[in-house]
């Protein structure tokens, strides 16, 4: 799916105060991670800490998770240990408690699945062998945990977008029976590329266009593989990104604590790739574009047949949740939640990720706006309410999670291990990539109009004399790519906000170039590291909004729900009635 700070002295005092609007071929089988000897813990040196949210504190913390020594933050890494050491210190040291019973740490257990990259994909096309190779015209793994994985002579059907969503009357998979085929298929949803705005919720992407969902729905249908096409608008980002993204270690939880159904091979192949193949099968990528959007659309099977040998190396490791608790006075069973992802995408010149690279060159993607700021963020509101006089009324819980770079798996887990029982959690509120380019006059809600967290969230925003909006590309689908979303599909009201793109120097235009160079430019690569010249005084008004939210519910008997009309609304309904607790 982001300086040296501006802040007045003023708005320092005023936070610390609490204004008017705050207060409204396998391995063997390795020791779990959470296991292993503690090293000394990270530390963020001689820097001394604000008890108010502030620029410099947030520019250390940033510095240090994004540094080359913690090497990306890969799960199971050398990084992850300095990574989890240094938010256990800093919890500490603010005086928060062990979040999981007697320990700061929550084990998630994962597979840990690295694909030869030497695989290729056979295509028998009309009696015409040709391959694709990894990386340049394909990417793909596997979710099984096996060391091989075999898929011989299998039928190619094209499943349009690969939805199956009754509510809409759309079942892409209707009348076809793709047992042991592989299905290729189109990314995001229907609508999108035709900007029908009748389909789906057109341009704005739904569940049933995430690359996720389409591969759960196609091992759900039987199918042996599924191959979706990429394309950057489709996919909001290029290439590049996929082969990152899928290069190296991928990881996953163990079937006994995700037991659906799984697909014996996943993966991406170009768009360039998918023309020249669906050509030579007697079809034009762009008429299939053009139908695949059509109600009504039907299945295509088409003339040809894949094969592949994956190879992996397995393991079965466990990375770790880091969870820290500061007790309500009042009603400490009921709890706010600020959570980040800690995990990137590691050091991409250690081994499983492909040739070696060229000497000199940098291989380390430090991941400092996606999730450095995220998790300084929610450490800089730690600090603020562990300080905060007087205390809350509220517990809050402040969650640092892992492998959200491989599909949300750490919130999943612990959505299913509550450190706090769902129904007991008032509220979730999710920092992923913070802005860092200055102050802006508005607040972009993610998802925006789902939940009764805005209208908090409006009052304190107001009083910063700023405004909320929708995120400018919903076709981008960032309310389904980030951690908050397991929250919601268990019912817990959730709350996705960052600084919007309307700055106070260069307005609308400038936010949106300068989110567009993060995206093009850094976004899962090495480019994205701490700058000295980031522009901090905006993520910090962020960061005292975000508080705010949290202080007004902490200090509250009130229990946000979901919005009429929501499709999470029904879920948090039943988690709430007394029969489901």
């Amino acid at each position: 799916m982001s300086r040296v700070s501006l802040l007045s002295t003023a708005m320092t005092c005023t936070l610390a105060a609490g204004t008017v609007a705050l207060a409204a071929c396998s391995r063997p089988t390795e020791a779990p991670v959470a296991d292993k000897p503690a090293a000394a813990p990270a530390t963020a040196g001689t820097h001394a800490f604000n008890d108010a949210i502030h620029a410099a504190d947030f520019a250390e913390h940033v510095k240090v998770l994004a540094s080359d020594e913690f090497e990306g933050r890969a799960p199971g890494s050398p990084g992850e240990d300095k990574t989890v050491q240094y938010l256990e210190a800093q919890f500490k040291r603010m005086g928060l408690q062990p979040g999981n019973g007697d320990s700061y740490f929550q084990t998630v257990p994962m597979v840990e699945t690295t694909a030869d990259e030497s695989t290729v994909l056979k295509l028998d096309v009309k009696g015409q062998p040709s391959t694709l190779k990894f990386g340049t015209d394909m990417v793909v793994g596997t979710r099984t945990g096996k060391s091989e994985v075999k898929v011989d002579n299998s039928d190619l059907v094209f499943v349009g977008y690969g939805v199956n969503a009754p509510e809409q009357n759309w079942n892409d998979y209707a009348g076809v029976d793709v047992k042991g085929k592989t299905v290729v298929m189109f990314v995001n949803d229907p609508g999108f590329h035709s900007q029908d705005p009748k389909l789906f919720e057109g341009k704005r992407m739904t569940y049933y266009g995430r690359w996720t969902y389409k591969f759960e729905e196609a091992a759900r249908q039987g199918a042996a593989a599924a191959l979706i096409i990429h394309d950057t608008e489709g996919a909001s980002y290029g290439w590049d990104v996929v082969k990152n993204s899928w290069s190296g270690a991928q990881f996953d939880l163990p079937a006994k604590d995700d037991p659906e159904p799984r697909l014996p091979v996943q993966g991406w192949i170009t768009g360039e790739t998918a023309r020249t193949l669906l050509a030579g099968l007697g079809q034009n990528l762009d008429e299939l574009y053009k139908a695949a959007n059509k109600p009504g659309f039907k299945a295509i099977p088409l003339p040809g047949k894949l094969s592949v040998d994956l190879k992996s190396t397995t393991g079965e490791k466990s990375s770790r949740n880091v969870v820290a608790k500061l007790p309500g006075a009042k009603r400490p069973d009921e709890a706010i939640v600020y959570m980040a992802h800690w995990d990137h995408l590691g050091n991409h010149g250690h081994e499983g990720h492909g040739e070696a690279a060229p000497a000199g060159s940098d291989t380390i993607y430090n991941g400092a706006i996606d999730n450095a700021t995220g998790v300084a963020g929610i450490l800089e509101i730690a600090e603020a309410f562990s300080k905060q006089t007087p205390p809350p009324d509220r517990s809050l819980v402040f969650l640092a999670v892992t492998l959200e770079e491989s599909g949300l798996l750490g919130s999943k887990y612990y959505v299913a291990h509550p450190a706090v029982p769902l129904d007991k959690t008032v509220a979730v509120i999710n920092l992923d990539a913070m802005p860092v380019i200055g102050l802006a006059r508005d607040m972009t809600v993610v998802g925006f109009g789902s939940s009764e967290l805005e209208d908090i969230l409006k009052t304190v925003a107001e009083a910063q004399q700023r405004v909320l909006h929708a995120e400018a590309t919903p076709e981008d689908g960032f309310y389904f790519r980030s951690d908050h979303f397991n929250f919601a599909k268990a019912g817990v009201p959730a709350l996705y906000a960052k600084g919007g793109d309307d700055l106070v120097e260069g307005g609308i235009d400038a936010g949106r170039k300068a989110q567009s160079d993060y995206r093009d430019n850094r976004y899962h690569k090495p480019g994205d590291q701490f700058d000295p010249a980031w522009k901090l005084e905006g993520v910090i008004q962020d960061l005292d909004a975000l508080y705010g939210v949290g202080r007004t519910l902490a200090g509250s008997e009130q229990w946000p729900n979901w919005y009429e009309g929501n499709a999470f609304r029904a879920a948090h309904d039943k988690l709430m009635q007394p029969s489901a607790k």
